[in-house]
C-alpha cells in the first residue's frame, strides 16, 4: 500500500480535498475523529481517532481516503499517530496493535501492563512527550505564547512525522529522551501494583477509587482504570483529587457511558464539611478532564493537564473514608434512573445534569 499523502496545516483545509484527523472542520472530505458529534462514518468509529484511521486503512477504497492532504487542528499523541498512519499505511498496519496502545495511553492514560507491547508503547509515548516539551511547548501552551494551537502545532507535525518511524522500530536509539519519564512512570506502576495501593471499583457509577501514598504520573495512576470514567485519588496526608476522564469528553465506541454531572452540589457539600481555609472547586463538564479538588482554581490548563505529582495537592480536614462515601453517594443518587449509552450529545449531557439538580 503506497501513500503519497502529506500533512498540511489546518488553515489550508479548504484549499484541496483533505482528510481531517482528531478534529472537525468544514470542508473535510473524510473525518476520522472520536470527538463528540464528529462526522466520522459509523463503520470507522473507534475509541481513538488513530483507531478510526487504522480501520480506514483496512478499507483502502473508502470514499475520501484517496485525498492526498491530511490535517489536524492540534498536536497530541492520538492525533499524531492518526496522521502518521495515513502517511505511512504499510508500516502502520504492521504495527497496528502497538499504535493502538500508544493512542489509548496518550489520550486516556490507560494501558494493560501485562500486554507484551505495553513497555514499547510507554517508551514511544514518553519520547513524544519529552521531545515535544524540549523542542516546542507543552500541551495547551500555545495561548501563553500568543499563538493559535491549530497554527503553532504545524511545526510539531513537521518535526515528528519524518522521525517517528525510526523510534517506532528501534526505541533504543532515543533512550536518552524517553528514559526519564519512562522510569518515573514505571516507578509509579510499581507502587500501584504493590500492597501500598488499594483499588476500589464502583462499576454501577463508572468510578475507580485509588488509595495510594503519594501523587503519581497519570500513566501509572489511570493505567489500570480501563472501564471507568471517573477516578477518585486518595493520597496520604488527606490529599485528594477527583477527575472525569477524557473517555466521557469523546464518543467512546467500545462501551456505553454515563453522562458527566455538574459538581455544584457535591462541591457545596464538601465545603460544608471542610474546616481548613481552602475551598473545594471544580471545572466545568465540557473541560477535557475536569478536576474537583481543594483550592483548584489556582491551576492553569497546563498544570491541570500535567501529572498529579507535578502540581500542588492540599491537605483536607475531611477523612478519606468520608470523602469516598460522599462521592459515591452523590453519583449513585445522580445516576439513579439514567442508563448508560453511546454517543451522548452535549445537549443530552446538560439535560441529564439539570435533572440531577432538580
Amino acid at each position: 500500500m503506497f501513500s503519497s499523502k502529506q500533512f498540511v496545516p489546518f488553515r489550508q483545509l479548504r484549499q484541496q480535498p483533505t482528510i481531517v484527523v482528531d478534529s472537525t472542520g468544514l470542508g473535510a472530505v473524510l473525518t476520522l475523529a472520536h470527538w463528540r458529534g464528529a462526522a466520522t462514518p459509523s463503520q470507522l468509529r473507534d475509541d481513538t481517532s488513530a483507531g478510526s484511521v487504522l480501520r480506514a486503512l483496512r478499507r483502502p477504497a473508502w470514499p475520501g481516503l484517496e485525498a492526498r492532504a491530511v490535517t489536524a487542528n492540534h498536536f497530541d499523541i492520538d492525533g499524531f499517530v492518526g496522521v502518521w498512519s495515513l502517511l505511512n499505511p504499510e508500516l502502520a498496519l504492521h504495527h497496528e496493535h502497538l499504535l493502538r496502545l500508544v493512542a489509548t495511553l496518550g489520550d486516556f492514560r490507560e494501558i494493560e501492563w501485562q500486554d507484551p507491547q505495553a513497555d514499547h508503547a510507554l517508551q514511544l509515548v514518553c519520547w513524544l512527550n519529552a521531545e515535544e516539551k524540549a523542542r516546542f511547548y507543552e500541551p495547551f501552551g500555545a495561548p501563553a505564547r500568543r499563538q493559535r494551537e491549530d497554527e503553532a502545532s504545524a511545526e510539531k507535525f513537521a518535526w515528528f512525522l519524518p522521525r517517528f518511524a525510526a523510534v517506532l522500530e528501534n526505541p533504543e536509539t532515543a533512550r536518552s529522551a524517553w528514559e526519564p519519564e519512562y522510569a518515573r512512570v514505571r516507578q509509579g506502576v510499581a507502587v500501584l501494583q504493590s500492597p501500598a495501593t488499594i483499588l476500589r471499583r464502583y462499576p454501577e457509577i463508572g468510578l475507580t477509587v485509588v488509595h495510594t501514598p503519594e501523587p503519581l504520573p497519570y500513566y501509572a495512576l489511570f493505567g489500570a482504570t480501563a472501564g471507568s470514567d471517573m477516578v477518585l485519588s486518595l493520597y496520604g496526608q488527606q490529599r485528594y483529587e477527583f477527575e472525569y476522564k477524557y473517555t466521557t469528553w469523546i464518543d467512546l465506541e467500545s462501551r456505553p457511558t454515563l453522562p458527566r454531572l455538574p459538581l455544584d452540589a457535591l462541591t457545596a457539600r464538601l465545603n460544608q464539611l471542610e474546616t481548613t481555609p481552602r475551598r473545594w472547586t471544580f471545572d466545568g463538564i465540557t473541560d477535557t478532564g475536569p478536576l474537583l479538588r481543594l483550592g483548584g482554581k489556582s491551576l492553569t490548563k497546563v498544570q491541570r493537564y500535567a501529572d498529579p505529582d507535578q502540581r500542588p495537592i492540599y491537605t483536607s480536614s475531611i477523612t478519606a473514608e468520608q470523602l469516598e462515601q460522599e462521592v459515591v453517594a452523590f453519583f449513585r443518587a445522580g445516576y439513579a434512573g439514567i442508563k448508560p449509552k453511546r454517543y451522548w450529545t452535549w445537549a443530552e449531557i446538560r439535560e441529564a445534569g439539570q435533572a440531577e439538580v432538580r
